[in-house]
């Protein structure tokens, strides 16, 4: 059986399932998921591994009690109630999402996988479906690295960590960016001793250094072992018992109870019967677009992670703006300079946007860096939180933000100052000469910018 539809969206996610929402105002449209509603963010990435950072931040503070003059037992994690607490939180969020979705009036949701067969058809369980525009949001999964032995031992990912219920005694992670960085610290924070073994020279190697150096001196104060310059090579063992074997850094071998491997993530372009389309992957599996998201093949569309560059959440979303109103609309969009902020949700808390200081000066910019310390600002002093620091990134020659770049106390949401600033046209001078209010953290955004907010005598 075949059926006709106006447009189809392949992938339920952050950005396909808005824009499926959004389309179905303009004629039908079939909707297909394999999985769960809400994608890679919803079900196992950000709101399920904040939702258990941020019972590992209160176990993390309860143990430091006595600093702020207050009298406690130590804590214990009971890790199957955290992970509880996670589920009944996605599951309220997700639930919602099926209930939009099925109020929606011209919309068809296919639970399965999808496949096409033939050029614009695409086979859906014993349904085939055509359509005039076809959107692909299908995102990525979790990378199996080329590690000896990763076959036969028993190791966890990403997703499938969210959901042990029982302490691990010693977690080795292989992988040192965002993923592997927020895991080791949730679980260190959990009472769990934890290994993490990162190939590249510096944990978040895409961050610039100063954020680097200071989430790696707030992992140390917390006793992670930092394992950078390090190539896990091969792994063996059993439930309980597994062991690294590494190349290239001071540590031949690491013992634990349980592995994480998160060494990156690869498209979900391979089993799309993509040929059909006419739409060639690079070959790193990404599908290039156009700045209105459209790819080589008339008619169809590649948003979220699976067209590479900036890959998040919020981007995704953006990108089902744009698709949405460019082609439903006809309004003018794009994606062509935007700025693109993103957040490391550690501690310190990484926020970033715009380029580090080696990118400027590659680009060949007269860079003005401004520099502040968390522990030079007040209000940090106060909730006792002093990691880290606030670093601008300036064209010297223009006053124009060219980056900014953030490791501390709530540093996802102070970097938003300069995403505004830069989305407006705001320069460095005009941060330092915005007033801030007394005692904020954001003081040390104006601090870092040369403005008034410094203690007396610096």
């Amino acid at each position: 059986m075949v059926e006709r539809y106006d447009t189809l969206v392949i992938g339920g996610g952050m950005a396909g399932l808005p824009l499926a929402l959004r389309a179905a105002r303009h004629g039908r449209v079939a909707f297909v998921e394999k999985e769960k509603l809400g994608g890679t963010c919803l079900n196992r990435g950000c709101i399920p591994t904040k939702t258990m950072i941020a019972s590992a931040a209160v176990a993390h503070q309860v143990r430091r009690a006595a600093e702020f003059g207050v009298t406690t037992t130590a804590p214990s994690v009971d890790l199957a109630a955290v992970v509880a607490r996670k589920d009944a939180i996605v599951d309220r969020i997700r639930s919602g999402s099926y209930k939009t979705v099925g109020k929606a009036d011209q919309l068809d949701l296919y639970p399965a996988e999808g496949r096409f067969v033939a050029p614009r058809r695409l086979r859906v369980d014993h349904t085939e479906i055509e359509a005039d525009k076809i959107f692909l949001v299908t995102g990525l999964r979790t990378s199996r690295p080329p590690i000896d032995g990763l076959d036969s031992t028993p190791y966890y990912t990403s997703r499938t960590l969210l959901d042990l219920t029982e302490l691990p005694e010693h977690l080795i992670v292989v992988g040192g960016g965002y993923i592997g960085c927020e895991f080791a610290q949730m679980f260190a924070r959990f009472g769990s001793q934890v290994t993490l073994i990162q190939r590249a020279e510096r944990l978040l190697p895409a961050e610039d250094p100063d954020i680097s150096a200071a989430v790696t001196d707030g992992f140390t104060t917390d006793g992670i072992t930092v394992l950078t310059g390090t190539t896990c090579t091969a792994v063996d063992g059993r439930p309980g018992h597994v062991r690294a074997g590494c190349r290239g850094g001071e540590t031949g071998e690491v013992t634990g109870s349980h592995l994480l491997i998160a060494a990156g993530r690869t498209p979900n372009t391979d089993n799309l019967g993509l040929e059909h389309l006419g739409v060639t992957p690079d070959e790193h599996g990404f599908l290039p677009v156009d700045d209105l998201l459209r790819t080589q093949a008339e008619d169809v569309w590649a948003l979220g992670d699976i067209r590479g560059g900036p890959m998040f959440t919020h981007t995704a979303r953006d990108d089902a703006d744009i698709a949405y109103r460019t082609t439903y609309r006809g309004q003018d969009r794009s994606t062509t300079g935007r700025v693109v902020p993103h957040a490391v949700f550690t501690d310190p808390e990484v926020g970033s946007v715009g380029l580090t200081e080696p990118a400027a000066r590659a680009a060949g910019h007269q860079v003005l860096i401004g520099r502040q310390d968390f522990t030079g600002v007040v209000k940090a002093r106060a909730i006792g939180n002093t990691r880290g620091l606030i670093k601008f990134v300036v064209d010297a020659d223009t006053d124009r933000i060219l980056g900014c770049h953030i490791a501390g106390p709530d540093g996802g949401n102070l970097v938003h100052e300069a995403v505004i600033a830069m989305t407006c046209g705001a320069t460095y001078t005009d941060i330092a000469q915005a007033i801030h209010i007394h005692p904020t953290l954001a003081e040390g955004v104006n601090t870092a910018a040369g403005g008034v907010h410094r203690e007396i005598g610096t």
